[in-house]
């Protein structure tokens, strides 16, 4: 079983149907199980701007005011989720759409600080995922949590999908990015690091800023807490994620 982090950027703004989606209803079809948790920035972005207001990020996190998240909300649970749904039900995948609170999938605390709306994640119960894997359905996620009093909250996708992957004791959790892998002195491509392990990224966890960061702490805690390996790769290219589905591909976090 893999689950995949597949960026907001990854989905063409023409609305096209993209190829990496076609890869991964292929082997859908071969019998592989698969678990899809989804981003959306740069839809989010885009709809921001036509309310004129400006993004805010600390550390890779989105700042979210109760309107940035009302915003956030109808972009990833409705634009982005139906749109990657609708795509793999036409290349003939039985997809379900769902946010990370359904099914009491996942549980979160709001951040404390000025972050806003923005949750960590708490818990994950992997029992409604665990039905639908067991159906035939492929589960795909949009990244709004609820915490214990019902209030909607934004995580981050990376965060969501290393804490599912690492719950479902994934054999590979990848996460499709805009960048080779993870750079010891980015953008220095020569130091991009093939293969490290859980206990060597944690040493140096702490240097990485930005979005890098809290895609480093998913990779942790999806090795950590039960995955076989976690993979950040290229994710433009359909090739590097077929690849990825099957072998070694950007950087690799073992155990």
């Amino acid at each position: 079983m893999i689950v995949i982090k597949y960026g907001g950027h990854a989905l063409p703004k023409d609305g096209s149907a993209d190829p990496s989606l076609s890869v991964i209803a292929a082997e859908f079809k071969r019998g592989q199980k698969f678990v899809l948790i989804h981003g959306g920035g740069p839809q989010i972005n885009e709809e921001l701007s036509l309310h004129s207001i400006k993004p805010e990020m600390v550390n890779g996190i989105r700042v979210t005011s109760p309107e940035v998240l009302n915003i956030v909300q109808k972009v990833l649970s409705g634009e982005v989720l139906r749109n990657i749904v609708n795509q793999l039900i036409s290349l003939g995948v039985n997809a379900v759409g769902i946010s990370s609170g359904d099914g009491a999938t996942v549980r979160a605390l709001k951040q404390p600080g000025e972050l806003g709306l923005v949750g960590e994640v708490v818990e994950v119960d992997t029992r409604f995922l665990e039905i639908l894997l067991t159906e035939g359905y492929l589960p795909v996620i949009s990244p709004i949590g609820v915490s214990e009093t019902g209030m909607g909250l934004n995580l981050n996708a990376d965060l969501v999908a290393g804490a599912i992957g690492g719950a479902l004791k994934a054999d590979r959790v990848l996460f499709m990015t805009d960048v080779a892998g993870i750079y010891k002195n980015y953008p220095d491509e020569a130091s991009i690091i093939k293969e490290i392990s859980l206990s060597g990224l944690k040493e140096i966890s702490s240097q990485f800023k930005d979005g890098m960061s809290p895609k480093v702490q998913a990779l942790i805690h999806a090795v950590e807490n039960g995955a076989q390996c976690s993979l950040v790769f290229d994710g433009r290219s359909a090739q590097n994620l077929e690849t990825a589905i099957h072998q070694d591909i950007g950087t690799k976090v073992f155990a």
